[in-house]
């Protein structure tokens, strides 16, 4: 099954450089699956044009570390979880913000896309408890839309709960529109510390594979059932 590594797509060329990177590590760990990149706007190719190029069924990865939209399926194709919650991202989250310089203990600001979809809030919990876990400090979890709370809400919490100002580690792979709003609403209420994306690193490539492996996994099942 060929595996289409889905992303949000920007103008900013960073985040196709960033994706291409990750689609390579991808292949390396996959030998022998065809992986192809494909972008939901702004990018090319599309998920419709890269699906009509494919021969065999596809299983469709977004690349995404919380639920931000659904990726459609096609009728032969099928869509894998998002990456997130996943601890190999906490670790990758906690390394970006050791290198941008947040101290041992700091509370943390998790920033997600969100979603309209209540549900998603459950998933955003589980990936900031486990980077609470790993990072060894208060971690909260703030949505730029859709439900949850705002970046501003959370800092407020912190503040009543007498913390320290938190850094920020933005929860997407590539830089994009939703990197920046999260870099401009740091910068409006006053925080230095902000990690980078999570980039081009092993482990994202990795918990894209897990996700490929689970779902052709699910797929073999139900073709026995």
């Amino acid at each position: 099954m060929t595996l289409v590594v889905l992303a949000h797509g920007s103008a900013n060329p960073a985040c196709t450089r960033t994706v291409e990177a990750v689609v390579s590590r991808v292949r390396y760990r996959l030998p022998g699956v065809p992986v192809r990149a494909a972008y939901v706007e702004i990018s090319t190719p599309s998920l419709a044009t890269v699906l009509a190029d494919v021969e065999d069924e596809a299983v469709v990865v977004p690349l995404l570390c919380a639920q931000d939209h659904a990726a459609v399926a096609g009728p032969r194709s099928v869509v894998a979880n998002t990456l997130g919650p996943e601890r190999l991202l906490a670790t990758v989250t906690v390394q970006r913000l050791r290198a941008a310089g947040a101290r041992s203990g700091q509370p943390v600001l998790m920033v997600v896309g969100g979603s309209k979809d209540p549900s998603a809030q459950g998933l955003t919990a589980r990936a900031a408890g486990l980077l609470e876990d790993v990072w060894g400090g208060p971690v909260r979890a703030a949505h730029l839309t859709g439900h949850g709370q705002r970046m501003s809400e959370v800092v407020d919490d912190f503040r009543a709960l007498g913390l320290a100002m938190p850094a920020v580690a933005p929860y997407f792979v590539a830089p994009g529109p939703l990197h920046d709003r999260t870099r401009a609403g740091a910068r409006t209420l006053g925080l230095e510390v902000v990690a980078d994306v999570l980039g081009d690193h092993p482990y994202v490539a990795e918990a894209v594979a897990r996700r490929y492996r689970a779902a052709t996994a699910r797929r073999f099942a139900q073709s026995l059932s």
